[in-house]
């Protein structure tokens, strides 16, 4: 490796990295128990109100409960997680790690489309299944997760041996149930919005983590980055899985 080449990562890393100031991942952890953790005990205690009598009410009923569950684990994830060996520095990651992990909140407040019983029961199904495999993702990431981009433990199997964002897949999974239960011009264009926020979380989420462990680079080329290899044509595919390292080259590479 050359100096010139060394000099480049040095001046990249410390664009986007910096180090770990343990009151700060504290005072962080608090305020995720607080919101995940309240809005669980909300959620909880509002379920004995959800109405019985139809397929799609006990489907509402699931998801609800499936959705308190995700939420608890995330607070109690949040206090055991490892402290992060690198976290992102920047204004841009850190607005959209939180810009991501609550404008869909927003949805809930909107009202509800007049939806025939095959659509309903279908976007709760959405809802009901994105959650739950959320919730299946998140014990498997376990000590390593994090809102922000931060470095803690490299996790390359159960789901993330499918894709590099489970987390994400099964999120927007969900979304979608939400977004057709709201279905409007202004539902859609929020979900777009979330869609493409997510998109730039996970892009810099892999900029943390090619810095921090290097053989990331290895399991990014045989993983794909969102879509499993089985859904999306071979060729598209193919496609997809050599840009994906271009990418994130370039975006950590300030001469690029």
């Amino acid at each position: 490796m050359t100096d010139a080449k060394v000099g480049q990562e040095g001046t990249a890393r410390n664009r986007i990295a910096g180090g770990v100031n343990p009151w700060l991942d504290w005072t962080s952890r608090v305020a995720i128990v607080i919101v995940y953790g309240g809005s669980a005990l909300i959620g909880a205690a509002s379920i004995h109100r959800l109405p019985l009598g139809s397929v799609d009410n006990l489907l509402m009923i699931a998801a609800s409960i499936a959705n308190v569950l995700f939420l608890g684990l995330v607070a109690l994830t949040t206090i055991t997680r490892l402290v992060p060996t690198m976290k992102s520095k920047g204004v841009e990651m850190r607005v959209s790690a939180l810009l991501g992990a609550f404008p869909t909140v927003a949805l809930a407040f909107l009202p509800k489309a007049e939806l025939g019983p095959i659509w309903s029961a279908l976007s709760t199904t959405l809802i009901l299944v994105g959650i739950s495999l959320s919730i299946v993702v998140l014990r498997w990431l376990g000590k390593s997760f994090s809102i922000l981009p931060e470095a803690r433990r490299l996790v390359t199997e159960g789901p993330y041996r499918v894709v590099r964002h489970p987390l994400y897949l099964c999120e927007g999974i969900a979304l979608v149930g939400v977004t057709l239960q709201v279905l409007s011009p202004l539902a859609v264009l929020i979900a777009i919005v979330v869609a493409m926020i997510q998109c730039r979380r996970m892009i810099n989420e892999e900029r943390i983590l090619r810095l921090v462990f290097p053989e990331y680079d290895v399991y990014a080329a045989a993983t794909p980055f969102l879509i499993p290899a089985g859904l999306i044509p071979a060729r598209l595919g193919r496609r997809a899985h050599q840009a994906g390292p271009e990418l994130s080259t370039k975006a950590i590479d300030p001469h690029a």
